[in-house]
């Protein structure tokens, strides 16, 4: 690859590529649910709280923030009172939202095996943790 081409495309592998502050934007947990929930379109910031249960007003809002700044997310805000704002994906954010939802998909039709994978490891590390004496010969 050229280093032209290399430049342009970024290498999110090192520590100073700008990929990243976008890798962790998009994939952070709020990021993930943000995009997916904004999928089915134009929603309230009130609703898109309702929808991503779990997230607090600050933390939801400093995600589409910084998802706005990447240009992944919409925001309007209509001049009313009370305050109404609507966030949307642009057609950017439609194309990362399809990537998060495969994998939130695969996360959760693998959630089963993922689960088994856990508990063996725990499992293991508790063996280790405290093993079986071995006895004494008589």
């Amino acid at each position: 690859m050229k280093v032209s081409e290399k430049l342009r495309r970024g290498n999110v592998m090192a520590a100073t590529c700008p990929a990243r502050e976008v890798l962790q934007h998009v994939t952070s947990r709020r990021g993930i649910l943000a995009l997916i929930a904004l999928e089915s379109g134009m929603q309230r910031f009130s609703e898109l709280r309702r929808k991503i249960n779990g997230v607090s007003e600050r933390m939801l809002a400093q995600t589409l923030q910084c998802l706005e700044s990447d240009g992944l997310v919409d925001r309007v805000a209509y001049d009313v009172v009370p305050p109404h704002v609507e966030y949307s994906l642009t057609p950017l954010g439609r194309e990362a939202a399809e990537k998060v939802r495969l994998l939130a998909d695969w996360i959760e039709d693998n959630l089963p095996r993922i689960s088994q994978a856990r508990e063996e490891r725990q499992g293991a590390r508790a063996k280790q943790a405290h093993p079986v004496p071995a006895r004494a010969s008589q």
